[in-house]
């Protein structure tokens, strides 16, 4: 079987992972216009799911998200932990909001600690908060994991190849298989009007004393890396496709995150990102379908949409596309 797997951040590399787990004798090429430069990249990797997230169903989403934390925490606890950047990592959330906040019902049962905040707790941060938790959960650096996930591939005989596609049809008949882990550029390569960009933007501080995260409301978030690197956001701006730093919004994310913890104050900027996340309304499109090039067809698996929660769901998402591939091939075999 020949599969290309089309994108190349986390979600396409996790997907050509699992396919090589999997399909061990097929051939293997991952195409992505840059490898370098993905949404991926700018992600803070704490493993966190909003409320919002949603797949077909919520058996079938709770799957995804169960499924990736196992995938991460097996990693973890191996000898790779350190090359690919997957650690525990534990903290709080406060709101003032709702309880619900704080609260996370795909998670909450899947972590290992998941309380309620004591009243010495509220004291570590600043502010009048009402409602707290406190978690364990699990944490991916991208620009560790990204690169580890091309080293697996590579050493097995995945190709890596640059290559910008203007349709999926390109691939036809060379690749009788194709998994569409495209994120927003899926707008475009399948005129998907459900895709819509969310931009979002992290200022990088050296803050090496910082161990715990600290969430104040969710659009204030503090999140200790590798290496003593400290995440701080962020931004949720719906169909804004603006790659440039704006400065106010970077004084506006310091100003919050100083205010939840002053400690920060002293901390040195390293960089500010931004990113487009590809938030699909509905659900996370994970499905098949047939495309046509002339007189030759192939399968395409969509893996695409997933928000600001494509490294927290990355695994569980390839792990269905990939059975999903498996399907349509036996099936499309049996009808010859």
């Amino acid at each position: 079987m020949k599969v290309a797997i089309v994108g190349g951040g986390v979600v396409g590399l996790t997907t050509a992972l699992q396919l090589q787990r999997e399909l061990r004798n097929a051939e293997v090429c991952v195409f992505a216009s840059d490898f370098d430069r993905t949404v991926s990249h700018v992600a803070a990797g704490i493993f966190r799911v909003g409320s919002s997230y949603s797949g077909p169903t919520e058996q079938i989403t709770r799957e995804w998200i169960r499924d990736s934390y196992e995938y991460y925490d097996d990693i973890r606890k191996s000898p790779d932990a350190s090359f690919a950047g997957v650690t525990s990592i534990s903290g709080y959330m406060f709101a003032n909001s709702s309880p619900e906040t704080v609260k996370s019902h795909w998670i909450e049962n899947l972590v290992p600690i998941y309380r309620q905040a004591s009243e010495e707790e509220f004291q570590l941060v600043g502010g009048s908060w009402k409602y707290g938790s406190f978690l364990t959960t699990l944490l991916t650096n991208c620009k560790l994991y990204l690169p580890w996930a091309r080293r697996k591939l590579q050493e097995t005989g995945t190709k890596l190849t640059i290559k910008k596609l203007d349709s999926l049809t390109e691939l036809i008949p060379e690749w009788n298989l194709i998994i569409n882990c495209t994120g927003l550029g899926a707008r475009s390569l399948c005129n998907d009007r459900r895709l819509v960009s969310i931009r979002g933007q992290v200022i990088k501080v050296k803050a090496p004393w910082m161990k715990t995260f600290f969430y104040g409301e969710l659009d204030t978030y503090i999140i200790p890396g590798f290496n003593g690197v400290v995440t701080l956001g962020g931004s949720r701006s719906f169909h804004s496709e603006n790659m440039n730093l704006c400065p106010y919004e970077s004084m506006a994310i310091r100003d919050r995150c100083e205010k939840l913890v002053p400690a920060l104050k002293k901390a040195s900027v390293l960089r500010e990102e931004v990113g487009l996340r590809p938030h699909r309304e509905n659900n996370v499109r994970v499905e098949a379908e047939h495309i046509i090039n002339g007189l030759s067809k192939a399968i395409v698996i969509h893996n695409y949409g997933h928000s600001g929660y494509g490294v927290c769901t990355a695994p569980g998402t390839a792990k269905y596309a990939v059975q999903l591939a498996k399907e349509m091939h036996k099936s499309s075999i049996a009808k010859l």
